[in-house]
């Protein structure tokens, strides 16, 4: 692939962009209610944020939230352009997010609470699947709660 890709933080003239990434992925990785959530999240909730930029065009997001003063990382809403998946780009934007979790020290566990329709995207990263609530995003949507198995720290 000689493209150019770029991962940077988020801004909020991105937000319109992103917002078209889960409307492309609705019904299909995201039930409808949950645009009214991810636009909250954006807003009010966000604590590190990313895009994945293909050739200047955003195409992917992805974030990190924190629990548990800073011992949890949590990996959070993952969206990627249905055109560009498959390409190891959603892979690409969870690698960095990892690197980025493993560089802070207090962090000791990361976590992703996913679905059934993505949750293997994950496994094959290295998360192992802790705990399944059926229904939990919206009717259709279970929750995977799933977590990294860390390398051991030097």
């Amino acid at each position: 692939m000689n493209n150019s890709i770029t991962i940077r933080e988020y801004k909020s003239i991105d937000k319109s962009s992103v917002m078209n990434l889960i409307r492309l992925n609705t019904p299909e990785y995201f039930a409808p209610e949950e645009e009214d959530d991810f636009s909250n999240y954006l807003d009010n909730e966000r604590e590190l944020y990313y895009v994945l930029l293909f050739n200047e065009k955003i195409v992917g997001c992805g974030g990190i939230n924190f629990a548990k003063n800073k011992t949890i990382g949590k990996i959070s809403w993952d969206i990627l352009h249905p055109e560009y998946q498959g390409k190891s780009l959603g892979t690409r934007l969870l690698e960095y997010r990892i690197e980025k979790l493993e560089s802070i020290k207090s962090v000791q566990k990361i976590t992703v609470r996913t679905s059934q329709v993505a949750y293997q995207f994950y496994e094959k990263q290295g998360f192992e699947l802790k705990e399944i609530k059926k229904d939990y995003w919206a009717k259709g949507f279970d929750m995977y709660k799933m977590e990294y198995s860390y390398p051991k720290r030097k």
